[in-house]
């Protein structure tokens, strides 16, 4: 799959070890940004990462700032975006299964990355289970 990362500062260090890792389970990345620690805005980055969701252009997207709610919640603005905050691997196994998630929101500064790990794991080799799940997901895209 094709997988796009963003973060803000506040998640910079833990998008630099995750991208390898994601890597190593055979996908492709693609690091929007940014691209230090230097201060920024998450609108900034955010709202770039979740366009390019809604656009296809990605399968799927990680999406990290302090607490990973600001970029949810911006992500979340963009029609096509099913982003959910995840601060446990469960949260991401269901929430691939039953809403279809196709990102999710880590918080750099709340999770460890071992922790992190197991959530991508989950979010990236869980499918979508569809059947009636399938009908609320269509209600979430349609509305």
């Amino acid at each position: 799959m094709n997988i796009i990362f963003a973060s803000d500062h506040a998640g910079y260090r833990m998008k630099l070890e995750l991208i390898p890792f994601v890597e190593d389970m055979g996908h492709t990345v693609f690091d929007i940004g940014c691209h230090d620690e230097s201060s920024m805005d998450y609108p900034d980055v955010a709202y770039p990462f979740a366009e390019a969701i809604g656009k296809g252009e990605y399968d799927r997207g990680i999406v990290i700032c302090g607490t990973g709610i600001g970029v949810s919640m911006c992500a979340n603005r963009v029609k096509g975006v099913r982003c959910a905050h995840c601060a446990d691997p469960l949260s991401a196994r269901l929430t691939r299964q039953h809403n279809d998630a196709n990102a999710i929101a880590l918080g750099g500064r709340i999770i460890g990355i071992e922790l992190a790990k197991e959530i991508v794991k989950e979010f990236l080799t869980t499918d979508f289970a569809g059947g009636r799940h399938q009908r609320r997901v269509d209600k979430i895209e349609n509305r």
